[in-house]
């Protein structure tokens, strides 16, 4: 990484403690990705923006606010980023998917949190994220009672918005979400000074939708017989996605899929022919969480697919373009995020099909249903995707977990057996 110390310094990060977590990410990230054998050469991007994550994004991002630009840090894919864009702002994700930032957010939560909640709190109380050190406003979401408790803590000095999710699919409850789309519109407005207008968010509507499509032709590549890219490869790309730069995000992924087009018609995999496919569901897994991934990958498995936020419900079901004016583009939007099938909602049915509808479209083996600790949303639901899974046939494993390594060799176990029991 290179010297951005006096960049993190200005933010008033605690640089000592930090410096430990800079320590040791290279040589995760190696470990991890760059063991890897026959990877393409366009992830020398992913390489590069991974290895810089705390730094170049960053810059960016100050010298966007020293032109009077806004920076709006998100947790959730369901806060419409094309509102931000919309009004000239700038939307980034956050930290939180490593055990470092854990104790911090100790200090003021419960122990039985998820540890995306406690990591998250932490970095931003702990003073080791730049991300959270530079954003103007927080913008947060209904979908978990922690998440909402939390954000009472965050927003005590940084502003902090929270957009009331419905937790039902009714019409009724797409209107209100809409409703929710149209007051975010009027907040993002008065804190940027600038005028959200049809124009500027059919454009942002067009931008993320281009980046949802590049994902998409991604992802469809892994449902070749011969895989072309490895799960963790596309799973840090996926987690990139919500901090990079939307336009550069976008022609760095669709340079990789002209690569690894070639590659299919080359019949070249990065994984020995027979090799059983994982598709993989439930709880988001925040960079820097490779834990899983790593583990299916070098026992056996091949992961083609992530019914995950930070997956295929990141990207599927575009934004109606044709609506011309901000109610219509409101509708629109809200249309789409309500498709996302998040744990949050009740009933939620539509989930398992997409679970089984994706197994199939991915040619998975079997799945693996994964949670975090203390998720009592994905946890509870667990029951009814197995009982679910079951009874279509698909063989699935359940599988609870956190940021530690503690558990590493029990999951490597189970999940070494599970890969077996698929291959007899």
């Amino acid at each position: 990484m290179a010297d951005y110390l006096k960049m993190w310094q200005d933010l008033g990060m605690d640089v000592e403690m930090h410096n430990q977590l800079c320590e040791v990410l290279p040589q995760a990230f190696g470990d991890v990705y760059l063991t890897q054998k026959n990877r393409p050469e366009a992830m020398d991007y992913f390489n590069f923006v991974v290895a810089e994550i705390h730094g170049v994004r960053p810059v960016e991002l100050i010298e966007h606010q020293k032109k009077g630009g806004k920076v709006f840090g998100t947790f959730c894919l369901y806060v419409p980023d094309e509102v931000v864009f919309a009004a000239g702002a700038i939307a980034t994700g956050l930290c939180g998917g490593s055990q470092f930032w854990v104790p911090g957010g100790e200090k003021v939560l419960p122990v039985n949190t998820c540890p995306l909640i406690k990591a998250s709190v932490g970095a931003r109380l702990d003073r080791t994220c730049p991300f959270f050190r530079i954003a103007d406003m927080f913008v947060g979401e209904t979908t978990c009672d922690g998440k909402k408790k939390a954000y009472e803590i965050l927003g005590e000095d940084v502003p902090m918005y929270v957009m009331n999710l419905p937790q039902m699919k009714r019409r009724k409850d797409i209107l209100a979400w809409a409703e929710e789309i149209k007051d975010f519109i009027k907040v993002v407005e008065d804190f940027t000074g600038n005028k959200v207008t049809e124009e500027s968010l059919a454009d942002s509507i067009r931008l993320i939708n281009a980046k949802r499509t590049a994902l998409a032709r991604l992802y469809d590549l892994r449902k070749n017989e011969n895989i072309p890219i490895s799960g963790k490869d596309v799973l840090v790309i996926s987690q990139i996605a919500f901090y990079d730069d939307p336009t550069r995000f976008t022609e760095k992924v669709n340079k990789l899929c002209d690569e690894l087009d070639q590659r299919v018609k080359d019949g070249v995999s990065v994984f020995p022919k027979g090799t059983k496919r994982i598709l993989l569901t439930g709880t988001p897994l925040a960079i820097p969480n490779w834990k899983l991934h790593h583990i299916i990958e070098t026992s056996g498995a091949a992961v083609v697919g992530e019914e995950m936020c930070t997956g295929i419900r990141y990207f599927e079901h575009p934004v109606d373009e044709t609506a011309t004016t901000i109610d219509g583009q409101a509708e629109a939007l809200a249309e789409r995020y309500m498709n996302i099938n998040c744990a949050c909602f009740t009933p939620n049915d539509k989930r398992i099909d997409d679970i089984i509808r994706l197994a199939k479209e991915y040619k998975a083996d079997g799945v693996i249903d994964v949670n975090l600790k203390f998720c009592e949303l994905y946890d509870t639901e667990g029951y009814k995707v197995e009982r679910a899974l079951k009874e279509a046939g698909i063989p699935i494993l359940g599988i609870e977990t956190d940021y530690t390594d503690s558990d590493a060799q029990q999951l490597s176990t189970r999940i070494g057996a599970f890969v077996e029991m698929l291959s007899k």
